[in-house]
């Protein structure tokens, strides 16, 4: 992995959207197998580089909250099958150029998948107060100390 001209790598999120049931059903057993294999090793490989910070499947239920005070709370994370996020990646690449570039080798783009790139950034673009602080964790008995 090459450093941007600061020397430093930025994370980024890519997003595995399409990835419902309805994405795999026409793969036959050994094309599961044969994808899932694939899967791994892109992941292994971006690991290794130590590109990978985190990255997960998720599961196909949930829920969605909207409206005003979170009143409306449906079932499901989505309305149409091509809105499922699958999983995600968590990335460091040195640029959005990058990062795309590591994108394009994903595996479930040959059955259908797409991939969302997206820069995790400090503030929110739209809220500028809003600051990302990482984790949040119950104090411990140190931190009350």
């Amino acid at each position: 992995m090459a450093l941007n001209s600061a020397g430093t790598t930025s994370p980024y999120l890519l997003l595995f959207r399409n990835g419902g049931p309805e994405a795999h059903a026409h793969l036959t057993t050994p094309e599961r197998d044969a994808l899932t294999q694939q899967w791994n090793a892109w992941f292994d490989r971006l690991s290794k580089r130590g590109m990978v910070e985190q990255g997960r499947p998720l599961g196909l239920g949930g829920r969605v909250v909207s409206e005003p005070q979170g009143t409306r709370v449906t079932d499901g994370p989505y309305a149409e099958a091509k809105e499922v996020v699958a999983g995600y990646f968590m990335i460091r690449a040195t640029s959005l150029d990058e990062a795309t570039e590591i994108a394009k080798g994903c595996p479930g783009l040959a059955i259908g998948l797409t991939v969302e790139v997206r820069p995790v950034v400090e503030f929110s673009p739209v809220l500028q107060q809003v600051r990302g602080s990482g984790p949040r964790h119950a104090p411990s008995e140190a931190d009350a100390r």
